[in-house]
């Protein structure tokens, strides 16, 4: 008799515990996929925030970097010249 009850209590235990889990639950679970919904919001603005700053300082390396092989070759240009232009002196020198 007191294993029929005990099965019976624990039966009706589990039915109640399955019943109030769903009513829980969608509340719960609708909040949680708003709040996913949040959570994934922020992580795309602070992921294209992380994307923006690093276009910007690689555009900025990339600019000095252009700056200075522009220089370069400006100088090199200027170095050539003056020598071809020493070269065509002493030739109409004499």
């Amino acid at each position: 008799m007191k294993k029929q009850f005990s099965i019976f209590l624990l039966a009706l235990f589990g039915a109640l515990s399955l019943a109030a889990a769903p009513v829980g639950q969608s509340d719960q679970s609708n909040d949680s996929a708003k709040q996913d919904m949040k959570d994934a919001g922020r992580a795309t603005k602070e992921a294209t925030k992380k994307t923006g700053k690093g276009i910007k300082d690689g555009t900025k390396k990339a600019a000095k970097k252009t700056t200075h092989v522009a220089k370069k070759g400006v100088n090199k240009t200027a170095s050539a010249t003056e020598k071809g232009a020493g070269k065509v002196e002493q030739k109409t020198d004499h």
